[in-house]
C-alpha cells in the first residue's frame, strides 16, 4: 500500500500544480481582455484558445443576466480554488493513509 499512496499524493500535487498554473492563466486572460490587446499576438492567441472553451459552457448557462459584466472568469477561479480544496485536499489524506509521505 506504500507505492499507492506515494501515486495518489503525487496525482494531488500534480493536480494541484496544474489548477494552480491554469487559475493564473485565466487571471492573466481576464486583465488582458481589459486593455483590448493585439488578437494576433502568439500570447494572446494562446490564452484565448485555451480559457475560451472553458467560458462558453458557463456563459451559456448565465448569458448577459449581469448585463456586460462577465462573472465565467470569477465561476472557473471558485470551481478551480473548490477543486483544490475539497479534491487534491481528499486525495493528500487518503495517500497519507495509504502509508504515502
Amino acid at each position: 500500500m506504500f507505492v499507492f499512496g506515494e501515486l495518489i499524493l503525487a496525482v494531488a500535487k500534480i493536480l494541484n500544480m496544474f489548477l494552480e498554473l491554469y487559475k493564473w492563466v485565466v487571471i492573466i486572460a481576464v486583465l488582458l481582455s481589459w486593455v483590448n490587446p493585439d488578437p494576433y499576438n502568439t500570447i494572446v492567441r494562446f490564452l484565448y484558445s485555451v480559457t475560451e472553451p472553458v467560458f462558453r459552457p458557463i456563459r451559456r448557462v448565465i448569458g448577459h443576466r449581469l448585463g456586460p459584466l462577465d462573472i465565467s472568469p470569477f465561476i472557473v477561479i471558485l470551481a478551480i480554488l473548490f477543486i483544490q480544496s475539497f479534491l487534491v485536499g481528499s486525495l493528500i489524506k487518503l495517500g497519507y493513509r495509504l502509508g504515502g509521505g
